[in-house]
């Protein structure tokens, strides 16, 4: 899972390759001019494993190869590893590399590598959210290379979310084995072994890539990719009319407009996303459950869906997205509807009353806090306006805060305990599998996910027990007990499940069904019409 720019968040969205094939003439005239992306937000680093927001991951996705990748249809197929076996007891799995993969600087892609990448990851000096990911039970998963072309990942008990884990961009052993990983010029200069080769990167501005012309599987048939940081929605959108990106994101009060413009159209579909209003369950107000579900009854969610994605959108109060084979339809009513007259009741009852200036204060401190989300974002930050508003209304004073996503994210982000905010209003892409480890186990703060510091053992015992149960119907069971504990105790109000639209411009061709795989999945099909 990972932070987004538009819906923070930790998975990854990945954009996929096919297998090796012959290749193709490709014609010159469609590598002349770039394809041009808008990614939204400055990365924070170019590393597989270190990386936390979307906007690194959309360049990583582009220049590292994992083991695995996810198809268009959401199943994971070969990427690096041309093929695997698991053995009966669901503990051993042996990945076949393919021998032609190369790195870009031309060295050859082994299992050393591979090997190098999780140690790195299960090193506690790397500063990497994702240790717990390859940890079961307490002990760490071994890999052993078996020859230069084929290692194995040995598990100390079967481990439902593996293979999703086997999605993670491989690092070369031969340029990091005496860095520090955490600051290594690399972080800003990568050298994968994916469809495109890193080029340049001028902040605030834009990152440029290249084609990868000795890549094992299919060669991509774009020449190069030019990923502008485009920030702000109203000035993205305003470049894909001027024809000056190929790709931007487009709110919902846009739709209408843009809906049936003569260059580009609009995509949409349903995604594996939610957006939130995160609570620090450290502030002296928000660690009261009672004080957290006052404030989810003062808020009309149904409004903000009208209001700001002028439907494009449905409410949400679970972690999960409708669009996961975990979701539990039995769980669909809200707990806390929208109901100011008995938030007011139970704000009274936890001691608050108003002070001379009209806000609630309890033991001489006013119930006052600041929101933060990040700058650019327009629906968010509409979003933290009404809420503002509804919150006004039962005597709560809100203060908004915007900033530049990559300070939004050293707040969220840092190791420290307590953290320097009130609530957030961010977002998450979520992944294939529903394992909710990474954001909601108490051992994920403060280095991790988990950075509103939830703590239910409950959901600790039910997290460990999901990830341990292979069958889908039993681990179907066991997240329906976690979602039902989270929405019950109100770590997060969930606010809603955007319904994603993406405008294109009509030149950019090979694109894939509209879906939450991506547009561009995979990305080797894409081309420019001339």
């Amino acid at each position: 899972m990972k932070h987004n720019k538009h819906l923070l968040g930790l998975l990854l969205i990945v954009l996929i390759g096919l297998a090796a094939c012959s290749q193709a003439p490709i014609n010159k005239k469609k590598l002349q001019k770039p394809l041009t992306l808008n990614i939204s937000a400055e990365p924070s680093v170019l590393n597989p494993i270190l990386s936390t927001d979307s906007a690194s991951s959309k360049v990583i996705d582009l220049v590292f190869s994992g083991l695995l990748r996810v198809s268009t249809n959401l199943e994971l197929i070969p990427d690096l590893a041309q093929s695997y076996t698991i053995n009966s007891e669901g503990t051993i799995y042996t990945f076949n590399l393919h021998k032609n993969a190369y790195w870009h600087d031309g060295k050859p892609v082994t299992a050393e590598d591979v090997k190098f990448t999780f140690e790195r990851i299960l090193d506690p000096k790397t500063n990497t959210v994702r240790r717990s990911n390859y940890i079961i039970n307490g002990k760490e998963v071994q890999f052993k290379v078996i020859n230069s072309h084929c290692i194995q990942a040995i598990l100390p008990q079967p481990f439902a979310p593996f293979l999703t884990h086997m999605t993670m961009g491989i690092l070369p052993k031969h340029l990091l084995s005496n860095q520090d990983i955490n600051t290594a010029l690399f972080n800003r200069n990568p050298i994968g072994s994916g469809p495109f080769v890193f080029q340049e990167w001028h902040s605030a501005q834009f990152i440029r890539l290249k084609r990868n012309e000795n890549y094992y599987g299919k060669r991509p048939k774009l020449g190069s990719l030019l990923l502008k940081i485009i920030p702000d929605q109203n000035t993205a959108l305003i470049s894909l009319e001027k024809a000056e990106i190929d790709q931007s994101g487009i709110s919902g009060k846009d739709y209408a407009r843009y809906k049936d413009h003569p260059e580009f159209s609009i995509h949409r579909y349903e995604d594996l996303v939610y957006t939130y209003m995160g609570f620090n369950l450290k502030h002296q107000f928000f660690k009261d459950s009672q004080i957290r579900k006052a404030i989810a009854m003062a808020i009309n969610k149904d409004a903000i869906v009208n209001g700001v994605l002028k439907g494009f959108g449905t409410t949400a109060h679970l972690p999960a997205s409708p669009v996961s084979w975990a979701f539990p339809e039995t769980l669909k009513k809200n707990p806390y509807p929208y109901n100011p007259e008995k938030s007011r009741q139970l704000l009274k009852a936890a001691g608050f009353r108003k002070n001379k200036q009209g806000i609630l204060q309890k033991n001489g401190q006013p119930f006052e806090f600041t929101l933060i989300t990040n700058k650019g974002n327009k629906d968010r930050e509409k979003v933290a306006q009404l809420i503002q508003q509804f919150l006004k209304s039962v005597d709560i004073k809100v203060e908004i805060r915007l900033m530049e996503w990559s300070s939004f994210i050293k707040i969220v982000n840092a190791a420290k305990d307590p953290k320097d905010f009130d609530a957030v209003i961010l977002g998450w892409s979520l992944g294939l599998d529903p394992d909710g480890h990474s954001l909601w186990h108490s051992s994920q703060y403060p280095k991790g996910f988990n950075f509103v510091a939830y703590n239910n053992a409950k959901v600790d015992k039910a997290l460990q027990k999901g990830r341990l149960t292979m069958n889908t119907q039993h681990r179907k069971t066991i997240y329906k007990q976690v979602y039902h504990e989270i929405a019950k105790d109100l770590p997060y109000i969930f606010l809603y499940y955007p319904e994603s639209l993406t405008g294109i411009q009509d030149r950019v061709k090979g694109l894939s069904p509209a879906g939450p795989a991506g547009l561009m999945n995979p990305i080797e099909n894409v081309y420019l019409q001339p």
